[in-house]
């Protein structure tokens, strides 16, 4: 037995590991979450790694998934075994060519990170909506559950494809296991190629199209023998199952671990039973062992091999004992009368002597975390005395009522298991930082160790919360850290947006990024977090790891200077290990950048270590009424910003009902709800200085979130507005000038300072803090002073800054090029425009529920924005305008 090796990766690092082994040729098109394994393989291949057969993949980029596929059913009748990778509809755009290449019996491998598809809305996060959608197209189907799952099984759709002359797609979930780092056991690459079928391999190269021996595919065939020819590949399929098997008992032996087509978990005389496949059949085993140790006689059955659907390996492992069964999907299939799985169970036990009660549920669309308490929930109704039937969990469904009640959320984490939970902002580091933190432990001890990082739709700037686990024994949770024992907040402002201290255990430790002392930092502490710090008797403590950043010329970047303050406080590993684990990232990371940069980051770890306070938590904190976290809204604000908009930007979207979407099933949004996000992500703003300001209005044009904007107004309202104005010049001399910033809504890019033509600036970057009260300014500006139509717009740029711009506040990145074009083009042409927009940064910085950035005049008009997909814009577009030709030709 080879001695054992363990690598640090992600499912997407396993699967194209394993790929790249077996292939000749990969056809890609990258596509969200699968595009890292796409990227590994064309990497792989420039630095000339080789393959089994001793060669270097050759790989091919194409220009969409309809592409790739057409290019891997060419490549596989010339003779080269071929892979892609893909998800969504990326996947559904390969579906004509799967129909030919499964036709036409070649082993082609499709590896799938199971994505949500766009229906309603856009999603780029996880289920098996796609998947589901090619189960009739007549290839194999194989699922994994873990990271460690696709490092073993991936192999055994390459192996059996070449053998069955069956193609395969191995899919697991996306955004979950895809993106979960897992410190995992590297298979044994000798033992897993010596189950290759060089007979097989043989035969395949010699049926390859070749003018040497010339044959006629893909004929067009009559009535009178398409059945007949449909009919005659049965035999390759029946011979899948036991191929898979006998491929799966040769992989257990290499790894230790055991693999069926189905997979038995729990009490050999269980009574009730789940059904599933995909990650959460990792949280259920957590939640059966928990349950057995109650006296419950529960089981679970882990479906590996999808398709073919094997009645002769399902009921091998079925106990005999089984009264109830409930089958899992994670997808949904509009008007049909259940879920896929749920159906191809159900049709096992036609005709059975064993007849026990079958439902169905759906969970986890869209990578909704299912958790230990939502598999209680499932237990339960499996064991109620009227159990419902195509039930939903993990939503509150208050339309329909197909919703199950989930209890409060249980820690099923093994003994000895650190779970730490870090909030961070796009683009400032924290998710690479907590990456390096992970190898630096996997790879640096024995531990077992995760990673997991979850993110808003935000370009730069969203959202982001990282969730690691460390522990000596195997890590089996592939849902999001709920009760952490070690928190980080990276981002001052969100102490007062967001719960950062909910479920963190009593005991834990508190690290706050803080811009105050101490004592300043205490005072502006919410109530509610002074209290559970007092009363769970946390270990709280603050770094100014903003002013380090500044200081050391790292700008926004915190993420080495917190990662350093992690290892401090939480010691997972000595400090000085980490110290010098650090480092040697460091110069990995950024030894070719120079020595200038590589010495900055090395003080920043120096900094983070040495920097932290622990703040004593004042016992009459305790005292202090907990009444929870509580979002103050703004009862001014729309009904839908309120009670829609402002739950989700408050992380409280999973609690939003099904009933809070009537009237918008079809996925309509309100437009401009970008404007009451008043994010605050900026560490410096512009400040104007007036007496230098030239009035070019170059600042307004180049802002790309319309947070500056110059205001014309008559000398009563200038005086009435209680700030300071200056005389206009030119065309707009009988008004008075002023540029005002919204301190909220800038992101702190410096594209206006940078641009501003004047000789002594007109705009300095201050703190954000100092420039608060700018907002009232703002408001005041926008609501009472208004956008002035006194100067022809489409004379100049100076003239077009003047009007309102009908794009503000987008999710982009902070100094994005894309969008002041936008800006300007609504400033143009905004209350007559329609959008046909394509997927990718447009997409998402236009359209990221709940944010819209599209928004209106006072006359209520403004752009109407629609999203067809990545790949059918100018065909999307096209449509839109031959409707509205008709329908003028009509009027």
């Amino acid at each position: 037995m080879a001695e054992k090796k363990f690598i640090t990766c992600d499912g997407n690092y396993a699967a194209a590991h394993v790929a790249y082994m077996f292939s000749e040729v990969a056809a890609i098109y990258p596509i969200t979450p699968s595009s890292t394994m796409a990227e590994l393989v064309d990497e792989w291949a420039a630095q000339g790694r080789k393959n089994i057969f001793g060669e270097t993949v050759k790989v091919v980029e194409m220009q969409s998934e309809a592409g790739a596929a057409g290019a891997v059913h060419g490549s596989l009748q010339s003779g080269a075994l071929t892979s892609t990778f893909t998800a969504s509809q990326g996947l559904l755009l390969m579906i004509p060519n799967m129909y030919k290449i499964s036709g036409e019996l070649l082993p082609g491998v499709f590896h799938v990170s199971a994505r949500a598809l766009a229906a309603q809305s856009l999603s780029i996060f996880g289920d098996h909506q796609d998947v589901m959608a090619t189960r009739q197209t007549g290839f194999a189907m194989l699922a994994t559950s873990s990271v460690q799952e696709v490092m073993d099984l991936a192999g055994v759709a390459h192996l059996v494809a070449l053998k069955a002359r069956v193609p395969f797609l191995h899919f697991f979930d996306g955004f979950r296991t895809s993106h979960e780092i897992q410190k995992i056991e590297l298979i044994d690459e000798a033992s897993l190629t010596s189950l290759l079928d060089r007979d097989a391999l043989k035969a395949f190269r010699a049926r390859a199209l070749n003018p040497e021996h010339p044959v006629t595919r893909g004929t067009a065939q009559n009535p009178d023998i398409y059945f007949q020819t449909r009919e005659a590949a049965n035999k390759f399929y029946n011979a899948v199952p036991d191929m898979v098997a006998d491929t799966m008992r040769e992989i257990s032996k290499i790894t230790g671990r055991e693999y069926k087509p189905f997979v038995y978990y729990g009490d050999p005389e269980a009574e009730e039973i789940l059904i599933a496949m995909g990650s959460v059949t990792e949280t259920i085993k957590e939640t059966i062992d928990y349950l057995r140790k109650q006296g419950r006689k529960v089981g679970l059955v882990t479906v590996h091999l999808y398709r073919p659907f094997s009645e002769k390996y399902f009921f091998d492992v079925l106990p005999k004992s089984v009264k109830r069964v409930c089958v899992l999907d994670r997808t949904k299939e509009p008007g049909a009368e259940g879920e896929p799985l749920y159906l191809d169970v159900k049709s096992m036990f036609y005709g059975k002597s064993i007849q026990p009660m079958i439902i169905g549920g759906r969970y986890g669309l869209s990578s909704k975390d299912t958790t230990p308490a939502q598999i209680l929930a499932v237990f339960e109704n499996l064991a109620a005395e009227a159990p419902k039937e195509h039930f939903t969990v993990g939503i509150t469904d208050d339309v329909t009522n197909l919703s199950l009640p989930v209890g409060e959320e249980i820690s099923l984490a093994k003994p000895g298991t650190f779970e730490a939970l870090f909030f961070g902002l796009g683009a400032d580091g924290t998710v690479g930082a907590n990456k390096n933190s992970i190898k630096i432990i996997g790879g640096s001890t024995n531990k077992y160790c995760q990673a997991y990082f979850s993110y808003d739709s935000k370009k730069s700037g969203g959202y982001t919360s990282s969730h690691l686990r460390f522990g000596d024994l195997p890590i089996t949770s592939p849902y999001l850290v709920t009760t952490p024992d070690f928190v980080a907040c990276h981002v001052p402002s969100y102490v007062d947006k967001y719960d950062v201290l909910k479920g963190l255990k009593p005991g834990g430790s508190f690290l706050l990024n803080s811009v105050h002392d101490v004592e300043t930092t205490c005072a502006t502490l919410p109530d509610h977090m002074k209290a559970y710090l007092a009363k769970n008797h946390i270990n709280f403590y603050i770094i100014n790891a903003t002013k380090i950043a500044a200081e050391l010329g790292l700008g926004s970047r915190t993420n080495t200077i917190m990662q350093s303050a992690f290892f401090k406080i939480a010691n997972v590993i000595p400090f000085e290990k980490a110290v010098e684990e650090m480092k040697h990232a460091i110069l990995k990371s950024y030894g070719k950048k120079g020595e200038d940069i590589v010495n900055m980051n090395y003080a920043a770890v120096d900094a983070g270590g040495n920097a932290v306070e622990k703040v004593e938590v004042p016992a009459e904190w305790a005292q202090i009424e907990d009444r929870g976290f509580e979002h103050a809204s703004n009862a001014s604000y729309p009904e839908f910003v309120r009670k829609i908009v402002e739950p989700i930007n408050g992380l409280k979207g999973d609690q939003l009902p099904v009933s809070a979407f009537n009237g918008r099933e079809d996925g309509t949004w309100d437009n401009g709800t970008a404007a009451y996000e008043k994010r605050g992500i900026a560490v410096n703003v512009p400040e104007w200085q007036i007496a230098n300001c030239i009035q070019c209005n170059q600042c307004s044009y180049v802002c790309p979130h319309a947070a500056i904007r110059p205001f014309l107004a008559t000398e009563e309202e200038a005086a009435a507005s209680g700030m300071d104005w200056k005389q206009g010049l030119g065309e707009t001399k009988e008004y008075k000038f002023r540029v005002q910033i919204s301190p909220l809504d800038c992101t702190g890019c410096g594209n206006c300072v940078d641009v501003c033509p004047a000789k002594q600036k007109a705009l300095v970057m201050r703190p954000l803090e100092e420039q608060l009260p700018q907002q009232k300014n703002w408001d005041y500006a926008t609501s009472k002073i208004g956008y002035k139509q006194v100067v022809d717009k489409t004379k100049s740029v100076k003239n077009l800054q003047f009007a309102q711009p009908l794009f503000e506040f987008s999710g982009a990145c902070a100094g994005c090029g894309e969008t002041p074009y936008i800006k300007a083009i609504t400033q143009l042409f905004g209350d007559k425009m329609m959008v046909a927009n394509a997927t990718g940064c447009t997409s998402i910085y236009s359209g990221s529920a709940p944010s819209t950035p599209y928004c209106t005049n006072e006359k209520g008009q403004g752009p109407a924005w629609a999203n067809s997909l990545f790949e059918d814009n100018a065909e999307f577009g096209l449509g839109m305008h031959i409707g509205i030709e008709k329908l003028r030709d009509r009027i």
